[in-house]
């Protein structure tokens, strides 16, 4: 049985190029409104199209991977006493602290500030040699 492109696997995904694309978007941007027709707009499709090709092409909705990687900086930014709570939430997009809060908390079964004790406090005992 032969294939049409609109039944094909590969006709509902986002071609390689166009993912990198996306992706490397939302890296750099992580600190803005990443809505759907905006980031359609980068992939030159409609928000509905995007939306429907970007979860084929990752298994994710668009807003759970944006919110990932935006967890995923942060971690990493919280590793670092330097920034404040505040300032990394806005570092990674969040409007409000308590939302980013909230957010970290559900995805990584606790908070930012807890987050941040635990990765200093394992960074010192490593340095510590124990």
């Amino acid at each position: 049985m032969a294939t049409t492109p609109r039944t094909s696997a590969a006709g509902h995904t986002l071609p390689g190029s166009e993912l990198g694309r996306v992706t490397e978007h939302i890296q750099a941007h992580l600190d803005q409104d990443l809505t759907l027709a905006h980031l359609g707009a980068v992939a030159y499709l409609s928000p509905y199209h995007f939306a429907r090709r970007f979860q084929h092409s990752t298994g994710l909705p668009s807003h759970r991977f944006v919110v990932r990687q935006r967890i995923a900086r942060a971690r990493r930014v919280l590793a670092t006493p330097e920034q404040s709570i505040a300032e990394i939430s806005r570092l990674v997009g969040f409007r409000t602290p308590s939302h980013f809060t909230t957010v970290f908390r559900d995805v990584l079964g606790v908070t930012p500030e807890a987050y941040r004790a635990a990765t200093v406090q394992e960074a010192r005992a490593r340095r510590e040699g124990g």
